[in-house]
Parts: structure tokens; sequence; C-alpha cells
């Protein structure tokens, strides 16, 4: 299976999802990857869609909820962990690239035409129109073997 950006679904199996350990022991890495130099509220923006758009195509990823001390419920939130990574344009230019080309990772990206527009048509048209060369992204999702989505953002570092 090759990266791509959307489509092909993965996930855990049932006897793969271990809450009571940490993180780096889960099947698989999670990353998330930002333009450091797109404004702060559209980096947050792009995050969370690319999240939310990860969460849909990764089974098992989102665990169970649980009710506080009061009893009130919470939803399950991602119990494998997600790391957040940032660099330069040219920085998640490049690590996309890798990505892309990289075996058995799925690849979740949102291009900065999605921010550009305000009905989702209009965005998929210009989608459509713009070579993969010209495609800029504010962010990206990708998630895989922990020794493959390790190189592939070996260069990038930590959002404070």
């Amino acid at each position: 299976m090759t990266a791509v950006t959307a489509e092909p679904r993965m996930g855990y199996a049932q006897e793969e999802i271990v809450t009571s350990e940490p993180t780096r022991s889960a099947k698989y890495k999670w990353a998330i990857i930002v333009d450091t130099s797109v404004p702060a509220g559209r980096m947050v923006n792009a995050v969370a869609c690319v999240a939310a758009a990860t969460g849909a195509f990764v089974d098992g990823l989102v665990a169970h909820g649980g009710p506080d001390a009061s009893g009130h419920a919470h939803p399950g939130l991602p119990w494998a962990g997600c790391t957040i990574l940032g660099g330069t344009s040219e920085e998640v230019a490049t690590a996309r690239s890798r990505a892309a080309a990289s075996e058995d990772v799925l690849l979740v990206d949102m291009p900065a035409a999605a921010q550009a527009h305000r009905v989702y048509d209009h965005y998929l048209a210009e989608l459509a129109r713009t070579d993969p060369a010209e495609l800029a992204v504010c962010a990206f999702s990708l998630i895989g073997p922990r020794n493959r989505v390790d190189k592939i953002t070996r260069k990038l570092t930590l959002l404070p």
C-alpha cells in the first residue's frame, strides 16, 4: 500500500488497542506536520481538520470515553498519541513528498486552497485544477509504522 491522501482505511485490531500502556507501544505512530509560517488561527484550523479526517480513516484510533468524578461522561480521545511537528513551507513540502512516496502510511493533507473557499465544492474544483507540484499544504497528518513516520519527519521540530 502506498501513501494516499485519504481513501484506504487502516487501523488497529481490537487486541491492539491497549490503553493501559504508553503511547510508544502502539502499532502506529501518528504525527501532524504544520507549516509554521501560516498564521496561528489558520494553523490550528488545519490541524483540527486533518486530525478529524485521520480519525475517520483509522479504525480504533479513538478509545472509549469515561466519566469524571461526578459521573458526567466524556467522549473518547485518540489513545495512541499524536505528535505535532512544524517546519518551513519547504520542509513541510519535502516531508509530504517523502510521505506520499512511502509504503504503508496514511497521508491526509490540507491544501491552503481549502481555507481560501467558503464553499467546499469550490475548493474541490480548485484542487482538481492544481498541479501536485503547486499544492501548498498548510498541514498534513501521517500515520503508519513508527520507523517510517520517524524517517519522514526526522528534520522537523516539535511545536513549542
